[in-house]
């Protein structure tokens, strides 16, 4: 049969010749064929390893095992494991035949009922047999002990309850000589200790010397050559010993007292040049580390993990990173020892070692040794991979911000990592940057003169030429005049148009980046407060954005030249220096960020699931499953406020100008009129606090015009150009056979409400019947759907279908629209069905 299989060429012939003896096999079986039953059972477990179907061969083995011969009931219980498992109702006949196996004069037959009892055993044939099995533990075959032993592993597994059945035999079976029967009785105490509290206990007082003896008659054995792997005799029974010495003494002072000795001349007699002593070693490490252990013995094993990482194997030096971790919480003082070869594996070519190494050296950083640390990381840093950097930064910056205490060093070394991989400086880091410089006049004029010559050597670092361009335009004339000069610096010598050039270069360099271009324009803007001689240049190159693409790049440029070109008696007030920022709020407000982001990943899969649609009738139904897709949006579970919109993350302006410029405290208070007229200057997308009828804001639509009505503020009106404030139309959706067109529509004094007018229009020469829209929008998003004007769409464009939406944003300013759309519709009688998401929606809808 096998040769036949074998022989096949194709899938087809060796199912051929599955069925051709799965059919004879059935025929033997109905005609009771006792000579060749073993054989039979042997071919289906060949078929069953192919993945056939066998099942109608289990009562086979059943039979097969009832037999009286040795190999019937090889066959009859190789087949029982194979064939069935513990879940099979059919396996509950079986136990009655088992029991009078496990009594069996024969050895080798009490041997088969413990190997298929170890392996498909249920808990009800556990309650029914576990005598039988205790009684096998106490037999003078090692073999039997052996296999008894694993047995009961399975039996307590299933039944805890069953674990004080085995602990005196367990513990007595310490004593043996047999290392096959020791090794399965360990394994059997570390399963009761796990099932059992009183297993637990019981073992400490009675199994601990056992274990001590065991160990130290293993480690000064002489050659033995049955058990010996590398000149180490049997590694595999050290390391289980080990591992129960572990359980037994974690938590428990006396049980760590009596296993001390013993652990000292494992971990100093093994050798270490081999892998089996490297294995005992790491395992004799673990179990110190583990349980209360004296403080002696535990710089042994730290050093014994140094020596680890001296090691060529890579392997090696991942696990002895790993454990080092885990010993930080027990000996800090032990690892910094070996600090210098942590750092060193942090320089590894394998980039396993170097991830753990410099997580372990993150946890190494104290206030005593910060700044050795970061200089090393920062030295790396210049010649470390581009796929590591962005790990490393990460770790810089936070090492940085935890650790310093001095400001100066702290932008010193901001300034360096800027310089060096500003791409992957996440926004929050270089956030926090900004808010430090504000806080710190004395420091300005040296941050402002380093960034400078920073951007001047490394301008390709996207983090640095933001930070530089801020401070450039908050700060350019202590640039230009060298003001607040420290020790440490040397003057340098910088004029008005150098610094213009700067900003000239970062504004053509990152022309693709709206983020670091918006904020070049602002810089210019104040610079053209600060150095009136340039004033022209700096209007010329604002007026190249007027005709650009991006709105937010064009609106800024129309106001700005306007500020610059109409509006010189506000220009110097209104173009001051920013409000120092509250560094203290600002870190609260970065804490909240940090911790709504993770509620929002943890939040997310459950958020995935719910939702709702809502079809033309205005009736809300469950999503059935064809809508899976069409529903699967992204879900927001975050709370939604409506006094004041949340930042997000990568807002830079708003975090920038959103921290301590409006104070809330006072009911009906006002802003100051500098902050409101920055505010609806430089119109980030959100909305001031809404704090009294005097302190409104409008900012209604992109390029409208900015009016403020306050007491005791200058009135400032037609701020800006005319520039057409009407969305436009957008096809949010076409096919070969359909287009979608929206129109748009907002409420004066209501942004984030939005109506949509939806035109549907038949491109093909067959009139659409039975016509359906549905949409689907995210969970911050709520929408209304007006029903349609008819469900007949005409051929060829010769009318169209109309029906109107109303969609409320509660993030708006935030998040944008998203929308997914599913449209229905017969032709001829046959029903069609369209799908797809809508993601161009204007920018400030």
């Amino acid at each position: 049969m096998i040769r036949a299989i074998r022989a096949s060429k194709t899938a087809a012939e060796e199912r051929a010749v599955v069925r051709r003896e799965c059919a004879a096999i059935r025929a033997a079986i109905s005609d009771n064929d006792q000579d060749y039953r073993h054989r039979n059972m042997a071919k289906l477990m060949f078929i069953h390893m192919l993945g056939y179907p066998t099942h109608f061969g289990q009562m086979e083995c059943l039979k097969l095992i009832a037999a009286s011969g040795f190999p019937e009931k090889r066959i009859g219980y190789l087949g029982l494991t194979l064939l069935l498992d513990e879940r099979q109702e059919v396996l509950m006949l079986v136990t009655n035949s088992l029991k009078q196996d496990l009594n069996h004069s024969n050895q080798f037959i009490v041997g088969l009922a413990l190997c298929a009892l170890g392996n498909i055993c249920s808990a009800e044939m556990a309650r029914d047999l576990a005598p039988e099995v205790e009684r096998l533990l106490q037999t003078r075959d090692p073999n039997t002990k052996k296999k008894a032993a694993l047995c009961s592993i399975r039996i307590v597994r299933k039944v805890p309850d069953l674990a004080e059945n085995f602990m005196g035999s367990a513990a007595s079976l310490l004593k043996e000589k047999h290392h096959g029967v020791l090794i399965s009785v360990v394994q059997l105490c570390t399963e009761l200790c796990k099932a059992s509290r009183e297993a637990l206990e019981y073992l400490r007082k009675h199994s601990v010397e056992g274990l001590v003896r065991i160990l130290r008659d293993v480690s000064n054995s002489s050659y033995a050559p049955e058990y010996d792997i590398a000149g180490i005799t049997d590694p595999f029974l050290h390391i289980r010993v080990l591992r129960l010495m572990r359980t037994l003494g974690q938590g428990d002072a006396d049980c760590s007292e009596h296993v001390n000795d013993i652990l000292a001349q494992v971990a100093t007699k093994t050798e270490s040049n081999k892998n089996a002593g490297n294995a005992i070693l790491y395992e004799c490490v673990e179990t110190i580390m583990g349980i209360e252990a004296t403080s002696g013995l535990r710089v042994l094993a730290i050093n014994i993990l140094g020596r680890f990482l001296s090691n060529r194997d890579n392997n090696i030096r991942y696990v002895a990173l790993n454990m080092l971790m885990k010993a930080m919480a027990v000996d800090t003082l032990a690892v910094q020892r070996h600090r210098v070869t942590i750092l060193e594996c942090v320089k590894d070519a394998d980039v396993s070692i170097r991830k753990r190494a410099l997580e372990l050296v993150y946890l190494l950083v104290n206030d005593t040794n910060v700044k050795p640390l970061t200089k090393e990381l920062v030295d790396y840093l210049e010649v470390s991979d581009d796929d590591f950097k962005e790990d490393l930064t990460a770790k810089i910056c936070s090492i940085v911000e935890k650790f310093s205490q001095d400001k100066l060093w702290y932008l010193d070394q901001m300034f360096k990592v800027l310089t060096l991989t500003g791409n992957f400086v996440k926004d929050d880091v270089w956030h926090a940057l900004i808010v430090l410089i504000s806080n710190a006049p004395e420091l300005q004029g040296y941050s402002v003169r380093s960034l400078y010559k920073a951007l001047q050597a490394s301008g390709t670092q996207e983090s640095l030429v933001r930070v530089a361009v801020w401070c450039i335009g908050e700060y350019g004339e202590m640039l230009v005049n060298n003001i607040s000069m420290l020790d440490v610096e040397e003057p340098i010598t910088v004029t008005e148009s150098e610094a213009v050039d700067a900003l000239e270069l970062a504004l053509k360099r990152y022309s693709v980046d709206v983020t670091t271009r918006a904020m070049c324009l602002v810089a210019l803007l104040k610079l053209s407060s600060r150095f009136p001689q340039t004033s022209k240049r700096i209007q010329a190159i604002v007026v190249q954005n007027k005709g650009n693409t991006v709105l937010e790049l064009q609106q800024r440029s129309i106001e700005f030249n306007s500020i610059i070109q109409r509006h010189q008696s506000i220009k110097s007030s209104l173009l001051e220096r920013m409000p120092v920022l509250d560094e203290a709020s600002y870190l609260l407000k970065r804490a909240a960020s940090s911790r709504a982001t993770v509620s929002l990943t943890k939040s997310a899969p459950s958020a995935a699931s719910g939702g709702s649609l809502k079809v033309p009738n205005g009736a809300v139904k469950p999503p059935p499953a064809p809508l899976a897709d069409l529903l699967d949006l992204s879900s927001d579970d975050a709370p939604v406020t409506t006094s004041a919109p949340s930042t997000a993350p990568n807002d830079f302006l708003q975090d920038l100008l959103g921290i301590g410029l409006i104070d809330t405290s006072t009911a009906g208070g006002a802003p100051s009129a500098s902050t409101d007229i920055l505010m609806d200057l430089l119109s980030i997308g959100s909305y001031p606090v809404q704090n009294g009828p005097l302190a409104t804001s409008n900012i209604s639509s992109p390029g409208q015009a900015v009016t403020k009505h306050a007491p005791g503020t200058p009135q400032v009106i037609d701020l800006l150009d005319d520039v057409n404030a009407a969305y436009p139309s957008i096809t949010a959706f076409q096919s070969a056979t359909l287009k979608m067109t929206f129109n748009f529509k907002k409420q004066p004094g209501k942004p984030q409400e939005t109506t949509m007018h939806a035109s549907f229009t038949n491109l093909t020469s067959v009139t659409l019947t039975n016509f359906m829209f549905q949409a689907a929008v995210p969970k911050f998003i709520q929408l209304r759907l007006d029903p349609a004007s008819s469900s007949t769409l005409p051929a060829s464009g010769n009318g169209s279908i109309t029906q109107s939406l109303s969609v409320t944003n509660n993030q708006h300013g935030q998040k944008p629209l998203a929308m997914r759309i599913r449209i229905s519709y017969k032709v001829n009688g046959e029903e069609r069905l369209e799908q797809g998401q809508i993601s161009n929606f204007p920018a400030r809808l």
